[in-house]
């Protein structure tokens, strides 16, 4: 079944291009053929993790015959199968949320593709510059759609996103020429083994590791390397800032993970001291960053972005604990995170093209108005803080545990202290939706000119908090204009919180198909 491996990254690329072409013609069925084509490769997508999963083996391709390490190997594991499907199933979920919100063009839905294409290269691979390609491919297309609202503010979000992730590829592609020139290969499997015989105590081994590792940083958006991110997830159409929310950071933290365990390996960590510091270090100060700048938000999306900078510092220090439990619980928020987090920007989008709130001041007797949008965005929340049984509340347990068994008694307690503020700041939405009246407010329509007092009532947008006199305009990118939410788009958002609640539970049928793959990645 290895031959099949390739398709998941050319039934993307092939629908794309089909869709682009087809729909430039006939524009109406430009949103048929992406859902036939998410559709293949999910499906695609599925049977490959089957068989990974029933086999208990992984499935290795080398494209065009040429056998590694001289050229290019495609990889499919207990881990990243999790991640293929992921990406596969939530992108059609967001591409059925985005039938009716946001932009419809032929361009649009080709740049979505190729997203997920880039999305799925970047989770196959196992050589490190393809990773280094299909990263590009993957930045290229997010730059592309997050510039597809219609006001100036998604410009700009577009435009600081392309600035400082070129830096991040950059810095990247810096790391892994250290590491070619230290070894002479770029395959994945091989580097590990020649890295070993270089030395740890290198310099250019060093250097490649703490590139490549800042490279996918910038990336993940950890603090304080996530300047593009809330600016990028504010401005963009809501079924982009879902689709990059819920994806692009999520691979980019598992490429970082399969590079610290798959390149440099668990040996390389313990080594080097500074290697394991350094990824912990970036890590804690990008969960408490984060959390305090949601704290601080009042616009729900800016909120929702620094939320996405400490829950990813959760998974990076997983993976810098790297033992069973806490690696365990880092793929397992992985996962959680993306359906979450997806379904938390789908209910903001959906809210405020029924109500027209956006702002945490808005939100005072929603359950009335939108009962269900409402359920839907609680139990989302819930699950994000950890509320048991939730997957938020698994994932978190684990890497907590990973910590204790670890003696990093100061991670434990920074993830404390993180859930704490993540309750501060998802709490006092509930609440307005639940225990506050909702009082006298301008038309949607009304306020998405800027005009009228609540145009201004709760502050603007600035790099980290939200208290300029003005608010920014809302384009059509922000899905604004479409009306009230259909039912179809409703239901992805319940099945988004359906999932983050029985998700929880059946990380104890996941966990056994993913222990044959950490023994391998975690022996020593």
């Amino acid at each position: 079944m290895s031959e099949l491996l390739p398709l998941l990254v050319a039934v993307p690329i092939v629908g794309a291009l089909v869709g682009l072409v087809v729909g430039y013609k006939f524009e109406r069925l430009a949103w048929p053929l992406a859902v036939v084509t998410s559709l293949a490769h999910t499906a695609l997508a599925a049977f490959v993790a089957f068989e990974v999963y029933a086999g208990g083996e992984p499935l290795s391709y080398a494209v065009g015959g040429f056998q590694p390490p001289f050229g290019i190997e495609l990889v499919v594991d207990g881990l990243n199968a999790a991640v293929v499907v992921l990406v596969a199933a939530v992108a059609l979920g967001i591409l059925a949320y985005a039938r009716r919100a946001g932009p419809h063009s032929a361009a649009f839905y080709t740049g979505y593709l190729l997203l997920v294409a880039g999305l799925s290269g970047m989770s196959v691979t196992g050589d490190m510059f393809n990773l280094y390609v299909f990263l590009e491919i993957t930045g290229l297309a997010a730059y592309a759609l997050v510039a597809t609202g219609d006001d100036g503010r998604s410009a700009v979000g577009a435009l600081k996103y392309l600035l400082v992730g070129t830096v991040g590829a950059s810095l990247f592609l810096v790391g892994i020429g250290y590491a070619f020139v230290a070894t002479g290969t770029l395959n994945m499997a091989d580097l590990a083994e020649k890295l070993a015989g270089v030395g740890y105590g290198s310099t250019l081994v060093r250097a490649s590791f703490a590139f490549v590792v800042t490279g996918l940083a910038v990336k993940t958006a950890l603090y304080p390397l996530h300047t593009w991110q809330p600016e990028a997830y504010a401005s963009a159409p809501d079924s982009v800032s879902a689709l990059i929310s819920a994806l692009v950071s999520t691979v980019s933290a598992y490429a970082l993970g399969r590079v610290i365990f798959s390149v440099y390996t668990v040996d390389f960590l313990s080594s080097v001291a500074f290697a394991r510091e350094f990824v912990l270090v970036l890590a804690g100060i990008s969960i408490i960053a984060g959390s305090v700048l949601a704290v601080m938000q009042t616009e729900l999306k800016r909120m929702l972005a620094y939320s996405s900078v400490s829950q990813f510092g959760l998974v990076v220090a997983a993976f810098a604990i790297a033992n069973d439990a806490a690696v365990t619980g880092g793929v397992v928020h992985l996962v959680g995170h993306a359906v979450m987090k997806g379904g938390l920007f789908l209910a903001v989008g959906a809210i405020a093209a029924r109500t027209g709130a956006r702002y945490v001041g808005e939100f005072d007797g929603l359950a009335a108005r939108a009962p269900l949008l409402s359920a839907a965005l609680a139990t989302l929340s819930l699950s994000m803080v950890g509320v048991p049984p939730a997957v938020g509340f698994v994932g978190k347990w684990y890497i907590a545990l990973g910590a204790i068994q670890s003696q990093l008694w100061p991670i434990a307690v920074v993830i404390l202290l993180s859930t704490l503020l993540t309750l501060a700041y998802f709490l006092r939405i509930v609440e307005r939706m639940y225990f506050r009246s909702a009082a006298p407010r301008e038309a949607p329509a009304e306020r998405s000119t800027g005009t009228g007092a609540a145009a201004v009532a709760d502050g603007g947008a600035n790099d980290d908090s939200d208290t300029d006199d003005e608010r920014p305009t809302l384009g059509r990118g922000s899905d604004v204009d479409f009306g009230s939410p259909s039912a179809g788009m409703v239901a992805v958002i319940l099945v988004a919180a359906l999932l983050a609640v029985a998700l929880g539970p059946l990380v104890s049928t996941f966990e056994p198909l993913l222990e044959p793959t950490l023994d391998l990645l975690l022996q020593p």
